[in-house]
């Protein structure tokens, strides 16, 4: 059971570091409002994985991965969505460019944990991996609903530790990222970046 353990931590820890939305959402509010905002957007992203992880107990994202209706439903709100973000930290950094601005604008606005969670809950990769590739780590002897339970669990708190980390990191480079040039450039990358991932999950075939 170890092994298996040691397997799910190694899969899940790749899938947590590896570059994606949450960490674009992520750098975006650092930048917009500031490390605290940040942290309470990776609350609303972990609080998404849980979501999904108890859907997927419950068996209702095995329903959304077979349906092809509902899948590409879930899949263009969310690319819709990260468009809108990645639209909105644009709109933002080309205001931040005027004189007078103060970081008050749209990607400063509304619930950070509310953003993470909508981010993470439109994301239907997550409901294909945990149906799909999930269920292939869980340690035998246990019961699929405890195994799972178990996996969602260390996903999140993997997620958490990684991004509350980067967050940190931020904040320590504060004094670089507040340079007006420096801040532009992060803020320009950041909405490209959201909405590249966007137009990616609006045309990806899965």
């Amino acid at each position: 059971m170890l092994t298996h353990f040691v397997v799910a931590f190694g899969v899940l820890g790749l899938l947590t570091i590896a570059p994606g939305p949450d960490m674009a959402v992520v750098t975006g509010r650092a930048l917009a409002a500031g490390a605290g905002d940040a942290l309470r957007t990776v609350g609303g992203i972990a609080t998404g994985l849980l979501l999904w992880g108890a859907l997927t107990v419950a068996g209702l994202t095995a329903v959304l991965a077979a349906s092809p209706a509902a899948h590409l439903s879930v899949k263009l709100l969310g690319a819709g969505y990260l468009v809108f973000l990645g639209g909105q930290a644009l709109w933002h950094n080309r205001s931040a460019a005027h004189p007078g601005h103060t970081d008050t604008g749209p990607a400063a606005s509304g619930s950070p944990w509310r953003t993470g969670l909508v981010t993470n809950v439109l994301n239907p990769k997550i409901a294909v991996f945990y149906t799909g590739l999930l269920p292939t780590l869980a340690p035998p002897g246990l019961s699929s609903a405890w195994a799972m339970t178990l996996l969602v669990l260390l996903h999140a708190t993997l997620t958490l530790a990684w991004l509350g980390s980067y967050v940190l990191l931020l904040s320590r480079a504060g004094p670089v990222l507040h340079k007006p040039r420096i801040r532009r450039a992060l803020g320009r990358t950041t909405g490209v970046a959201l909405i590249g991932f966007g137009l990616a999950v609006a045309t990806a075939s899965g």
